[in-house]
């Protein structure tokens, strides 16, 4: 999956880590249930937001009836440890799904461009635009019937490379970034034309151009080094912005996002938490992330820090008058053959342990390796700075709801926790 908003699990309480988890899998679901199963790819973090905001904005009811119409129980599914879980439906779902189509296959068109991997290969291309094609129609498809003309991102799509074409040293950078903004704004403003609050839309949209330039900028961020190796078009290269500025137009949108929300109205204070979650602070820790040197946490870099300042003082002073005897060497694993390997991969991947256990063993060589869902906790710091950040926002500790998160609970029994879940 693939997004700027990854939301570490730790940060997020049960309540709403489970509400993250409805509306993802609710944005799956629904794509695959209006455009078939490999449409599922599609599926990216970002995407599930459209969700969040059109669910925000309707008035809760006391009627069971229409509380259910918002979620449905779905069935097992490797990706969820072989669990049923309640799931997001309905027309935020199917929006959602409909925008993440078109946006995905502006994202294949693009490497298609570049000639990225594979897709440097005459034949894979042609079918990744034939991919491409079929996406933007069956969004197009889905759009239509929820009132939503996507014509306007398929435009900022086709309007994309022709900037890009013309840009070079000097073009102002939010020029670039311009189609995208356009895209994320209509997506975002349409989900109060959805909810019927159109007294949202002008906040949203705003909020929506804003979260556009963050993901087109953080893309460009995070893939600098690889597109210096391979000598792709990038568009802090190409327009000789420095990564300072780049910084600071990353921090106003933030900002921006945050004053917007503050605008809009939804249903209630805590419909509109996770909304609030995932704009106002995840957008902020997602900067952090991509400007992290080297991709390493603020912990991990001290800890690296502490290592050199100890190398360093041990060449000033001489070695330590007692060195420890250097480690056995680890015994030889048995390596499985390909096949065996596929079949060991396979059977851990339908039973969610790829997934969701922490760690599992490597089918091919027995070693302990990191389950997908933990990949999340990218620069996960313990939640220690939870409280702290909802009070930037100037909500308080109350705007998300943070603070039952684990964040008082030492790493020590963290890992503990995570193991017996893993038993």
């Amino acid at each position: 999956m693939f997004g700027i908003i990854r939301p570490c699990r730790h940060r997020l309480s049960e309540g709403m880590r489970t509400e993250w988890m409805a509306h993802l899998c609710g944005l799956c679901l629904a794509l695959k249930g209006d455009h078939g199963q490999f449409a599922r790819i599609a599926t990216n973090y970002d995407g599930l937001v459209i969700s969040v905001l059109v669910e925000a904005q309707f008035p809760a009811s006391s009627d069971a009836g229409a509380t259910s119409a918002w979620r449905r129980t779905a069935g097992p599914c490797p990706l969820r440890g072989m669990r049923s879980a309640p799931v997001a439906q309905g027309e935020g779902a199917r929006l959602a799904a409909s925008v993440s189509l078109v946006l995905a296959s502006a994202k294949m068109r693009d490497h298609v461009a570049d000639g990225d991997g594979m897709l440097a290969r005459r034949p894979v291309a042609a079918v990744a635009r034939r991919v491409a094609a079929t996406w933007d129609r069956a969004g197009a498809r889905t759009g239509s019937e929820l009132g939503f003309d996507t014509a306007v991102l398929v435009d900022a799509v086709e309007r994309q490379a022709g900037i890009e074409a013309l840009a070079g040293i000097g073009t102002p950078l939010l020029e670039v970034t311009e189609p995208t903004e356009t895209a994320t704004a209509a997506a975002f403003g349409y989900t109060a034309v959805l909810a019927g609050r159109p007294g949202n839309r002008a906040p949203l949209e705003e909020a929506g151009r804003l979260f556009g330039r963050l993901a087109h900028l953080l893309d460009a961020v995070e893939d600098l080094a690889e597109d210096a190796r391979t000598g792709s078009w990038n568009p802090v290269t190409a327009t000789g912005t420095g990564l300072t500025e780049v910084r600071r137009l990353c921090d106003d949108a933030v900002h921006g996002v945050r004053l917007a929300l503050r605008e809009v109205e939804f249903a209630s204070k805590a419909q509109g938490r996770l909304a609030h979650i995932l704009l106002a602070h995840e957008l902020e820790r997602s900067v952090e992330r991509a400007f992290t040197s080297g991709g390493c946490s603020p912990r991990e870099q001290h800890q690296h820090q502490g290592q050199h300042e100890q190398h360093e003082h041990h060449n000033a002073y001489g070695a330590p008058p007692f060195m420890p005897p250097p480690a056995p060497p680890e015994p030889p694993r048995r390596r499985r053959g390909l096949v065996a390997g596929c079949a060991v991969w396979t059977g851990l991947f339908c039973t969610g342990q790829v997934c969701c256990k922490d760690p599992y063993e490597d089918p091919w060589d027995g070693r302990p390796r990191e389950g997908w869902c933990a990949k999340c906790c990218d620069n996960c710091d313990g939640c220690g700075d939870c409280c702290d950040c909802c009070g930037n926002c100037g909500e308080g500790c109350e705007c998300c709801g943070c603070c039952d998160c684990r964040a008082r609970r030492s790493p020590t029994a963290r890992v503990t926790e995570r193991n017996l879940i893993a038993r």
